[in-house]
Parts: C-alpha cells; structure tokens; sequence
C-alpha cells in the first residue's frame, strides 16, 4: 500500500522535529520512505495560535494494515514529545509533531477511529499542497479530483 502522510509541527524546532518525525518514518518496521514534499507554513487550521505550523507530505510504501499504521504514527508523535492535539474539552492544541494519514492508494475507510481519506483533505491547503507535489495524478475516491482540482475549488485568499 502507498501511504500519503502529512507531518506538522507548530512548536519547538519545527523543521528539525519535522526531520526527525520522517527518520522515525523510515525506522519502522517494514515501511520504506519513498518521497518527501517540500514544506508548507500556514497558520494553525481549526484554531488559533500565535505559532504558525510548518507540513510536509511523506509518501510510505508499507504492508501494514492502516490501523497498525495508524497505531505506529501515534506511537511515533508520543515519542517525539507530542501529548494529544487536543484540550481536555475537544478543540485543537499546538503540538510537536502531528502525523496524520491523508490517503492510502484509492482506499475509503470510515471507521470511529480511521477515516481515509482523510475528511479534512479537500479543505485544507496544507494537506493538498503537498499530496499534489507527491501525487499529482491520484483523485480523492470518492470525490474524484486530483489534488490541484481540490486547490482550485478552495476560496482565494
């Protein structure tokens, strides 16, 4: 399976906890780091902040099933300092490290604890950036755009 994954720090040493989240990517087990995006700053998305987030878009060539997956991303972010992205009451909090899976191949997921493609892609520059660097040819399975197609329909700034 080919993961697309989007990594994002918002404290700290932000490009370095970047790189050492993508070498933490490239010593699990059995995965295999195939491209990496360049990175993209945008302010915090669901919140506010006064640190800006810088993301990346990481490509992993994996067998493992997306939840192990999933469970593997978080266990990384616990390792690099990150508690959880959110506050006691639910909203959204600045975090070391953020790994989230954006898409695997033309999979749909919808599980309580997985939804794949992720819901907020279409809706988030940080995201499509990136996956459009990395895949510029893949469509959203159920909404059928590339990822350029989903830029172009977000609102201009």
């Amino acid at each position: 399976m080919l993961y697309h994954l989007n990594v994002g720090s918002n404290l700290g040493e932000r490009r370095d906890n970047l790189m050492r989240a993508v070498a933490a990517l490239a010593r699990l087990d059995e995965e295999r780091v195939c491209r990496l995006s360049t990175i993209v700053q945008s302010t915090a998305w669901g919140y506010s902040s006064a640190h800006d987030f810088l993301n990346m878009g990481v490509a992993i060539a994996s067998p493992l099933d997306p939840h192990t997956m999933l469970s593997r991303l978080h266990d990384i972010e616990r390792q690099l300092g990150s508690a959880s992205h959110r506050t006691p009451d639910g909203h959204y909090a600045d975090r070391v490290v953020d790994i989230d899976i954006v898409a695997i191949d033309e999979r749909v997921i919808d599980t309580p604890t997985l939804q794949v493609p992720h819901p907020h892609l279409p809706e988030r520059l940080f995201f499509l950036i990136p996956l459009a660097q990395l895949a510029p040819a893949w469509r959203h399975p159920v909404l059928r755009l590339t990822p350029q197609e989903m830029i172009a329909k977000l609102p201009k700034i």
